[in-house]
C-alpha cells in the first residue's frame, strides 16, 4: 500500500509542476490525459474561461467497447480529433498530467495527431 501512496504522491508532484507552465487559451486549449486502471479520459480545456469544450472517454455510450491498451487508446485520441476538428480546433498543447510520455498517453497524442490537430 506503502508503494501506491507513494507513486500517487510522486505522480502529483509532476502534475504541478507540469501545470505550472501549461495554460490553455481559447486559441490554443490544453488536451489533457486520465487514466485509471479500467477507463482513460480526454478533455480539452480553455483555463482562461475555465470551460471544457470536448470531452471524451471510454465510459461514454459510443466508446464503451474500447478497452484500456494502446490500441483503443490511439482510437480515442482520434475521437477527440475529429470532435475538435469538427469544432475548428487544430492546435492545442498536451498536458500529461504527471504520467509519462509513453504508451497509453503517447498513444493519444498520436491518435489525435492522426486525425489532423497539431500538438
Amino acid at each position: 500500500m506503502n508503494r501506491v501512496l507513494s507513486k500517487n504522491k510522486k505522480r502529483a508532484k509532476r502534475k504541478v509542476h507540469i501545470r505550472k507552465t501549461l495554460s490553455g487559451t481559447a486559441l490554443r486549449p490544453r488536451m489533457t490525459v486520465f487514466r485509471s486502471n479500467c477507463h482513460m479520459y480526454v478533455q480539452v480545456i480553455d483555463d482562461t474561461k475555465g470551460i471544457t469544450l470536448i470531452s471524451s472517454s471510454t465510459v461514454e455510450k459510443d466508446n464503451l467497447g474500447l478497452k484500456n491498451n494502446v490500441e483503443d487508446a490511439a482510437k480515442l485520441g482520434n475521437i477527440v480529433g475529429q470532435k475538435c476538428i469538427d469544432k475548428n480546433i487544430k492546435n492545442v498543447v498536451f498536458d500529461r498530467n504527471g504520467y509519462l510520455y509513453h504508451g497509453l498517453v503517447k498513444a493519444i497524442a498520436d491518435g489525435a495527431r492522426s486525425a489532423g490537430m497539431t500538438i
